[in-house]
């Protein structure tokens, strides 16, 4: 339904990186949950009055906070397509993690407002009413929140949405949900056994677990979770497939919203090249990647010796101490200034996340190495850790 509705009412609808499509997107997502979600409140809770359950009629309005959740999902999607402005120069796009982050805190609060409810059953116990229709509108509404499960997460990852995970990780827990209140009317009814409390309370507990990973998922890019694997490699290929560019590093990926990422790095090229030459291959690749990975990317020019065979032989035995030392660590930046008393060996080490050494342990083994081969040689390091 979902994409034959696209096709027909979203203009360009293949294009989702444009900020619009995805706009439509999100609100075409919201549109249809709220009326869903507002189908399956009163279906179930028409079926929860007639069956005298607890755990359907807290369902039936577990998915009306569903449709609150959808709501603010729209709302969520139109406040992040608010163009940039003087206050916000890089746009409102995490307004769309805001408002999943919300839509998380709402099945929480869903969630604990079960359980007191399947612990109130469990010691008052109350018997439950069997009737068909009531089966068959809960078979009816795992079949939807399948549905809306299977469309929310497919249109997540067609156009990123952090937003739209969480709408799909919420349905999938109505999913479930649902299906352990079917369990406990069948029970019920060929058993005997009131198991409507326990089962609300497995309820709970499930969509209590969701909201927890829903908030995570939306937390992280709030406060800038590292960058797709994939994505790195792409943003890497693109770049050294040029052959003037020998090596990047400091690479930095900000993300402001899907959308609206920003990428800088400093690019390797050779010193004794053509510089305007070397200019106009950066903005080409700015251009390029651009287009290819839909950022705005801004790249520094690292000139690098490659003709001098005393810094090459340096560079060498530079590159054996730092792998000695530990595999881990790589260095970039390599210069050589030579004086009258001295040689300053100029260049910046990459070390990883809770590496077994501090900063200053590194450039103390690294320059004792180095005194090795010569008393006059100065180390002047700067020590840089991965945003990557």
């Amino acid at each position: 339904m979902i994409q034959f509705l696209s096709r027909h009412f979203i203009k360009d609808y293949q294009n989702t990186t444009d900020a619009s499509v995805r706009h439509a997107y999100g609100t075409l997502c919201g549109i249809v949950g709220i009326l869903l979600n507002i189908f399956l409140f009163l279906g179930k809770f028409i079926a929860g009055t007639i069956s005298n359950s607890i755990a359907i009629t807290a369902d039936a309005f577990n998915n009306l906070s569903d449709a609150g959740s959808s709501f603010i999902t729209l709302i969520g999607f139109k406040l992040a397509s608010e163009k940039p402005d003087k206050d916000h120069p890089y746009g409102h796009g995490r307004m769309e993690y805001l408002s999943g982050l919300v839509v998380s805190f709402m099945i929480l609060l869903m969630a604990i407002e079960l359980l007191k409810s399947s612990v109130s059953k469990i010691r008052h116990p109350e018997g439950t009413i069997f009737n068909p229709v009531v089966i068959g509108i809960l078979i009816l509404s795992i079949g939807v929140k399948f549905y809306m499960a299977y469309y929310n997460k497919q249109i997540g990852i067609k156009i990123n949405s952090a937003a739209l995970f969480a709408t799909a990780a919420d349905s999938k827990g109505d999913t479930i949900s649902t299906g352990l209140v079917l369990i406990s009317t069948l029970v019920s009814h060929f058993f005997h056994l009131e198991i409507d409390g326990y089962c609300g309370l497995l309820v709970g507990v499930f969509i209590f677990y969701s909201g927890i990973q829903a908030i995570k998922d939306t937390i992280d890019p709030l406060l800038g979770k590292a960058p797709d694997k994939e994505y790195v490699e792409k943003i890497e290929s693109l770049v050294i497939g040029h052959d003037l560019i020998l090596g990047i590093h400091d690479m930095m990926i900000h993300d402001y919203g899907p959308g609206r990422v920003i990428v800088s790095l400093h690019a390797e090229v050779p010193s004794n090249g053509d510089i305007q030459e070397m200019h106009d291959l950066i903005d080409h690749i700015e251009n390029d990647l651009s287009r290819e990975c839909n950022c705005e990317a801004v790249i520094h020019m690292d000139p690098i010796c490659v003709d001098d065979p005393v810094v090459n032989e340096l560079k060498e035995q530079l590159s054996r101490i730092i792998i000695t030392l530990d595999e881990a660590l790589m260095f970039h930046d390599f210069r050589v200034v030579n004086g009258p008393t001295h040689t300053n060996l100029i260049f910046d080490v990459l070390v990883p996340y809770r590496f077994h050494m501090t900063d200053s342990e590194v450039i103390s083994a690294i320059d004792a190495e180095v005194k090795k081969i010569s008393p006059t040689y100065f180390c002047v390091i700067k020590v840089d850790h991965t945003y990557i």
